[in-house]
């Protein structure tokens, strides 16, 4: 099944791969839906009882492309909840639509998932941010110029979702709550999502800043977009991997980003478990 077109990666698709999954992962509803971003998937090998599932053997997802990302959905335990976990994520830069950047949330509510957890590696442009922070998302600006809800309203799905807070704050306050506990220092800050995949100029995060921007990046946006028209909650963290364009004289690589990931991705997992601990089970 090759899923593309604008009318193909919605509701009906998700529950077609879903079906397809759930014969391999079993039935029980996870109580999140995980989405690791760039050097972040180490957490999928923290699950217990894991049955993985290539993104190849997913009706509708290609493969994953990019460094860092496995191209995996795990199902398993962790913190003695049940979880769905991607361990890695389809980008615009890599030539997908909108949509099919955003399939994998369907995909993840069609599986049962209510609460969504988004990672991403990110740059940091407000200049209190350093290399190795977290960032837990308190807001994003969309300058993807695109929007993964564009075409027929899908059945289930909230025409015109409300955006007055995309990242819910019971979330934040669990995340909050798991930082101080496991000594963890977790920033705030907004996200900004743009479409790559060449990195920021100087005067791009110059701009980004006047805009209110404190991280950008190349992912998550779309995700959250489909999450809130499905009134899924959501909580979003960004990994601070380098200082943006501009605010150092370093140049910034991919290899970079990896290297600052694998040595932040310790804190990362902790703060991810402990939320995940803190979750409500769902009704079977």
């Amino acid at each position: 099944m090759t899923v593309r077109g604008a009318t193909e990666l919605g509701t009906a698709a998700a529950r077609a791969a879903a079906d397809s999954v759930r014969g391999r992962i079993g039935a029980v509803p996870p109580s999140a839906g995980l989405i690791l971003g760039s050097g972040l998937g180490g957490l999928a090998d923290r699950l217990e009882d894991a049955v993985r599932v290539p993104f190849r053997s997913v009706p509708g997802f290609p493969s994953a492309t990019v460094i860092g990302h496995a191209g995996q959905l795990i199902a398993g335990t962790l913190a003695g909840r049940r979880v769905i976990a991607l361990a890695g994520r389809f980008h615009m830069y890599e030539g997908h639509g909108a949509r099919l950047a955003a399939f994998p949330t369907r995909v993840l509510h069609a599986l049962g998932a209510r609460t969504l957890i988004v990672s991403n590696a990110a740059g940091g442009v407000r200049r209190t941010l350093r290399p190795g922070d977290l960032m837990l998302i308190r807001d994003h600006i969309n300058l993807m110029f695109q929007n993964p809800l564009i075409g027929p309203a899908e059945p289930g799905e909230i025409r015109f979702p409300d955006m007055s807070c995309p990242y819910d704050a019971e979330l934040g306050a669990i995340a909050r709550a798991v930082g101080r506990e496991e000594g963890i220092a977790l920033d705030e800050g907004v996200y900004c999502g743009l479409l790559g995949p060449a990195y920021e100029t100087p005067a791009e995060v110059r701009m980004l800043a006047l805009l209110g921007a404190d991280a950008v990046g190349m992912s998550t946006v779309p995700e959250v977009l489909v999450a809130r028209a499905l009134a899924m909650r959501v909580l979003g963290v960004s990994c601070v991997t380098n200082l943006a364009c501009g605010l150092s004289l370093t140049p910034i690589s991919h290899d970079d980003v990896l290297e600052t990931t694998a040595r932040a991705a310790a804190k990362f997992e902790r703060l991810i478990t402990g939320v995940v601990n803190r979750l409500a089970e769902p009704p079977s």
